[in-house]
C-alpha cells in the first residue's frame, strides 16, 4: 500500500513550484519522481529553477533524496524542520539551496 503523497506543481512566468505533502518512501517515489522531471523539465524550457517545497513533508527516504540529487542543479528546497538532519548529512545542503520552513 502506497503511503499518503499529494503533489502540485504551480507555474508563473518566474518560476515553477512543486509542493509535495505526507510521506516520500519507495511506495510512493515514482509519482515524486515523475512530479519532479516535469517541473524541472518546464523549467528548463523557461531558463528558471524549480523550488521544491518540502514544508508539509515529515519524513523521505534514501530514494527520494536520490531524486532531489539528480536534479540538484536546477533546485532549491524548501524543507520541513525535520528533513533537514538528513539533507545536511547526505550533503545535499551543499549543492542545493535549502531553506528552513518555519516550525509555526
Amino acid at each position: 500500500m502506497a503511503t499518503s503523497l499529494t503533489l502540485d506543481t504551480t507555474r508563473n512566468d518566474e518560476s515553477v513550484v512543486l509542493v509535495a505533502a505526507g510521506e516520500i518512501d519507495l511506495s510512493n517515489v515514482d509519482a515524486f519522481n515523475t512530479a519532479l522531471t516535469t517541473a524541472a523539465t518546464e523549467a528548463a524550457d523557461a531558463d528558471n529553477t524549480v523550488t521544491v517545497d518540502l514544508s508539509a513533508v515529515e519524513y523521505l527516504d534514501s530514494a527520494a533524496v536520490n531524486a532531489l540529487f539528480a536534479r540538484a542543479d536546477r533546485i532549491s528546497l524548501i524543507a520541513h524542520p525535520l528533513l533537514m538532519p538528513v539533507l545536511t548529512i547526505s550533503g545535499l545542503t551543499e549543492l542545493v539551496a535549502v531553506e528552513p520552513a518555519s516550525s509555526a
